[in-house]
């Protein structure tokens, strides 16, 4: 059976695989699936990935290892800090409207360099140089509503500012992609936002959109 064939086809087989995939790269048994020759030449003339992962460009966050996944399996896109644009939003559009993947997964990761740097910017007046600078101007909007509280930015733990983060770009993502958005609530496919530790390599699920199975989904109010 080719691995076309037995592909997840709907949002809770793609994250079930997902999970076991994770699992085993945690336990340090991976299979390294989807590697081979046969695969390579199978690939050839198609692909078909079975979930998108819009991630950060960390090198220490590579999707395909994390999840224990091969060629064709994951149709990736990364951003420094997993900042959304147009084009992120086609490449992400395209992952599920043209390659048929039934699941979206935002992958957010500890100690994010990104977040931190929004942080010192917001607090500070220090800027980063360059086009860093449009990376930090695009965290922005999903940190500065802690503040709303009165306490200062810099107040909040680095895990508290991440999770803000990768929630609101998985909202951001849904209410921006209006062919998304027609996905989700036909049930043809998901958004989960993932947040990944750096020490233990677990992928820890956070925030749905959609339905994964087991009522564990359920479309939340979309904010931008």
């Amino acid at each position: 059976m080719s691995a076309a064939q037995v592909r997840p086809r709907t949002p809770a087989q793609a994250w079930a695989e997902l999970c076991a995939g994770n699992q085993r790269f945690v336990e340090d048994r991976m299979e390294h699936p989807s590697q081979g020759f046969d695969r390579r030449a199978e690939l050839s003339v198609e692909q078909h990935p079975f979930a998108v992962v819009f991630g950060c460009s960390d090198s220490r966050v590579a999707a395909e290892i994390i999840f224990d996944q091969g060629l064709g399996d994951l149709f990736v896109v990364r951003t420094a800090g997993h900042v959304l644009d147009t084009t992120v939003i086609g490449s992400i559009e395209y992952g599920v409207r043209v390659l048929g993947a039934p699941l979206v997964v935002v992958l957010a990761h500890d100690s994010c360099g990104a977040v931190a740097a929004t942080v010192e910017a917001m607090t500070t007046g220090n800027v980063p140089p360059g086009f860093v600078q449009a990376v930090v101007d695009r965290v922005i909007p999903s940190i500065v509503g802690l503040t709303a509280s009165g306490r200062p930015l810099d107040s909040f733990d680095a895990a508290t500012l991440g999770h803000q983060h990768v929630l609101h770009t998985a909202r951001q993502l849904h209410g921006y992609s209006v062919l998304l958005a027609e996905d989700v609530a036909a049930g043809r496919c998901a958004v989960v936002a993932v947040e990944y530790t750096l020490a233990d390599g677990q992928a820890r699920l956070t925030h749905v959109i959609g339905d994964i199975g087991a009522g564990m989904g359920v479309i939340p109010p979309t904010t931008s």
